[in-house]
């Protein structure tokens, strides 16, 4: 549940596996105008995992939506999202996305598998 100063907000459920590097993702997103009633709703019949506080910064190369993140208690991080069209194959973004990786000096080494929830949740383990 991502929450707008508002009150608005966007459900997004995603589909996407936990490896590091380029790789596909579904979402569905659902917008609603009151995201603190909608959050008390599902929290009633779904358990909440946790919170991630994170400030985001957009900007638009080409096709691709490069996502600047500043993530309470993780520090910064940096997203790229190449949008496809829906006949193209997923190689075709990958191979966008590293490309501009290489163009940004972003490693293999600094990537990450997993969700920023799954990094807060390790910081607890």
């Amino acid at each position: 549940m991502r929450q707008f100063p508002d009150g608005s907000g966007e459900l997004i459920a995603y589909e996407r596996p936990d490896d590091s590097g380029p790789k596909e993702s579904l979402y569905t997103l659902a917008r609603c105008r009151d995201s603190r009633a909608l959050i008390q709703a599902l929290a009633t019949v779904l358990s909440v995992r946790g919170q991630v506080r994170k400030r985001r910064e957009v900007f638009v190369v080409g096709r691709t939506r490069v996502h600047l993140d500043e993530v309470d208690r993780l520090g910064p991080f940096v997203e790229l999202e190449v949008v496809l069209r829906d006949d193209e194959p997923t190689e075709e973004g990958e191979r966008e996305a590293r490309t501009l990786m290489k163009t940004l000096s972003i490693s293999a080494a600094a990537q990450v598998s997993g969700a920023y929830i799954d990094l807060l949740e390790q910081l607890i383990r």
